[in-house]
């Protein structure tokens, strides 16, 4: 079975895609979390592959109370980019969330690692808040 092209099937061009999701992305900066979800959700089925989409629809279940469903999403971002460390620090809140405090401090230590300070800080809070 062939997979379904629905960029071409709705002759969307990357203007078009940018556009959908600078629009998805404004309303998250928002706190509108479930419209953003709505955008950031066709955006993968437009593009199944395009990590940022799918680390930002991982982060969105995580601000929504859905952990469960962010580590399968960051899971499957992941699977592309096994060192990005955006998604790697939501992976670890998630799991901190749904109890797993081992592998929560497992990926957040992998992420105080990090190139950027920001991201070594954040890691360095959540290893602190759950270290005892």
């Amino acid at each position: 079975m062939s997979q379904i092209k629905w960029t071409e099937v709705l002759n969307l061009h990357d203007e078009q895609i940018n556009a959908l999701r600078s629009v998805g992305y404004s309303y998250l900066k928002q706190g509108v979390y479930e419209t953003a979800f709505s955008f950031f959700h066709a955006l993968t089925v437009l593009d199944p592959h395009n990590i940022y989409d799918l680390q930002t629809i991982g982060a969105l279940h995580l601000q929504m109370g859905n952990p469960q469903k962010a580590i399968d999403i960051l899971s499957q971002a992941l699977t592309l980019d096994p060192t990005h460390f955006p998604t790697k620090l939501n992976r670890a809140k998630a799991l901190f969330m749904l109890g797993y405090k081992e592998e929560g401090l497992k990926e957040a230590t992998e992420v105080a690692q990090a190139p950027t300070q920001d991201l070594i800080d954040q890691a360095l809070a959540l290893i602190a808040s759950h270290k005892s």
